[in-house]
């Protein structure tokens, strides 16, 4: 069969991309020294591409809840969505854009590359206040150069792409100045040499190209603990002078928001965010926007976006304070002189729940919260950094959810590199999570706690209560849109009319099996009375069965049950 782009070989891109990444996240946040040396550019572009990742798979969910597949032009146009939503830093914001290129040129004609690398290196190059050669910009477009220049088929013109895009990368020190000074290529084009090869790779099925220090003409990069931040000022024992700027002179803050805006307002944005700062990205189109600037007045930049429209998901970051972590972080210290401002505890709860009031209750257990809001799913940047607000040496991560398992796993893998010893109970449920938590002991030893943990949510057998949005096909036969679901263990075990009448026939199931507690999570849009019904016929048809009640709060589902 011939190589092909077809909408599995989209899914296998992504997922080899960001397999890519993660293993390469450290060595690019290592090099990174251009456009300012914030050591996360390798994590930026393993965030942008886990959204892009998580944009297709959900499509691919999608259809097969109804018994089909996605076509080629869904499954493009959900990368790049991701990819754009979830863009972080100048690299990632970058990327979302040459994905978004290739993505509207793709979506017409699936069988030729090469305009559609074309397409992608030069809408990155627009979507730049200042394009500098010698970054992945400079990568992209020989890529896309080499790509026009083969007549062959999808693969044939992946892999000459993807060469080409090594020879350049290895190219960049000599093209600017501050990658030769510091004996490294550049960051943001070495992540778009992994992501072109994932490519090459998902688009013929075969293994991996190999590493790509085999054609770097270039020292190999420095170690984390040699690379010092381009420009920052160090004192003699290595911290931070006076000024908080990575460059000095440079601005101080790094800005990004996502911008529901009209097409016809964003000239205008460029051109005022362009006169506040420098690094000025802005990509996407159709209404929605991601704004990537380096300023001094965050204020003014914010502002900017509101007369453009509405940002939202507002990140600031000042580099001065990002300098420091970096600088401790490879230390392996928490302060200036390895004393950190607050002492690190000795072991903690991350958990990752959806709803206001179970958020509420799994932080009152003393658990560290990563809220879920609907239709966004945590990346595992968010997940590492709440393990850092954790600030403890030895972390459990409760995920809560089987989808969110990866994004989990990736956090705990970003922890252990940082040195922070971690594990992930396998919870798929938010009762499972509570389970695990009321047995949690913080004086036990690491193991026997992991281990008493996983028992107590291993012992709760889950369940919950679903709205049917459309016709489809389940394990418990054909369901119309409107009907309730009884999902047992993750499978679809009742269909109902109602919420009580089904929830009383998945309660009988589960306690058929034995169990001496109920537990009912309420969810932000159920009956006021569905938990007293469900409680009275806990007490009439379950003797010596107790049962207990939280408002979860969540918008996914009327209600959960666990069943100990």
């Amino acid at each position: 069969m011939p190589p092909t782009l077809d909408p599995p070989a989209v899914r296998a891109w992504c997922r080899l991309s960001l397999q890519a990444l993660g293993r390469a996240r450290e060595e690019i946040d290592a090099i990174n020294v251009y456009p300012v040396a914030d050591g996360d550019t390798g994590t930026n572009l393993f965030l942008t591409v886990e959204s892009a990742a998580q944009s297709v798979d959900a499509v691919f969910e999608g259809h097969a809840a109804s018994g089909g597949t996605p076509d080629l032009t869904s499954c493009l146009r959900s990368m790049a969505h991701g990819a754009l939503i979830g863009a972080r830093g100048n690299s990632g914001t970058i990327l979302a854009q040459l994905l978004r290129g290739m993505a509207e040129v793709l979506a017409e004609d699936a069988g030729d590359l090469r305009p559609a690398l074309r397409r992608a290196a030069e809408s990155a190059y627009q979507a730049v206040a200042h394009p500098v050669e010698g970054t992945m910009l400079t990568v992209a477009t020989a890529a896309a150069e080499a790509a026009s220049a083969v007549n062959g088929d999808v693969h044939e013109v992946s892999r000459a792409a993807y060469e080409a895009a090594r020879l350049a990368l290895a190219a960049t020190p000599r093209q600017l100045a501050v990658l030769g000074d510091a004996g490294v290529v550049d960051a943001g084009g070495r992540g778009l040499v992994a992501v072109l090869g994932a490519l090459a790779d998902a688009v013929s099925g075969q293994a991996p190209m190999g590493p790509l220090d085999d054609v770097l003409r270039v020292p190999l990069p420095r170690s984390a603990s040699q690379v010092v931040p381009y420009g920052c000022a160090t004192g003699e024992d290595g911290t931070e002078g006076g000024d908080p700027h990575l460059t000095p002179g440079g601005p101080g803050f790094e800005v990004i928001y996502l911008l529901e805006a009209p097409d016809r307002a964003v000239p205008a944005l460029r051109t005022r965010l362009d006169r506040l700062g420098d690094s000025l990205v802005v990509v996407g189109g159709d209404g929605l926007w991601n704004v990537h600037v380096h300023v001094d007045d965050v204020g003014a930049a914010i502002e900017a976006g509101i007369e453009a429209g509405r940002p939202y998901r507002i990140k600031v970051t000042h580099f001065g304070d990002q300098a420091r972590a970096l600088e401790q972080g490879r230390r392996g210290t928490t302060g200036p002189h390895g004393a950190g401002e607050r002492e690190r505890a000795l072991r903690a709860v991350v958990a990752v729940v959806r709803g206001d009031g179970l958020a509420g209750l799994c932080a009152q257990a003393g658990a560290t919260v990563v809220a879920v809001r609907p239709g966004e799913p945590p990346a595992s940047g968010d997940i590492a950094e709440a393990i850092r607000r954790a600030h403890a040496d030895e972390v459990v991560l409760l995920p809560n959810e089987v989808e969110l398992r990866h994004a989990v796993g990736a956090a705990a893998e970003q922890a252990r590199a940082e040195g922070v010893r971690v594990a992930l109970i396998p919870t798929r449920s938010a009762v499972q999570g509570i389970a695990a938590l009321a047995v949690h002991e913080p004086t036990r030893r690491f193991d026997e706690d992991v281990v008493a943990m996983t028992s107590a949510a291993g012992a709760t057998r889950y369940a919950e209560l679903a709205v049917a949005e459309a016709r489809s096909w389940t394990m418990a036969g054909v369901c119309q849109a409107g009907d309730v679901l009884g999902l047992i263990d993750g499978d679809v075990a009742v269909i109902g009319g109602n919420l009580v009448e089904t929830g009383i026939i998945v309660l009988d199931r589960m306690l058929a099996a034995g169990g001496e507690m109920v537990t009912f999570v309420i969810g932000a849009h159920a009956p006021p009375d569905l938990a007293d019904r469900l409680e009275a016929h806990v007490r009439d048809s379950h003797l010596a069965v107790d049962t207990v009640v939280y408002d979860g709060g969540q918008e996914t589902c009327p209600l959960l049950i666990g069943v100990e």
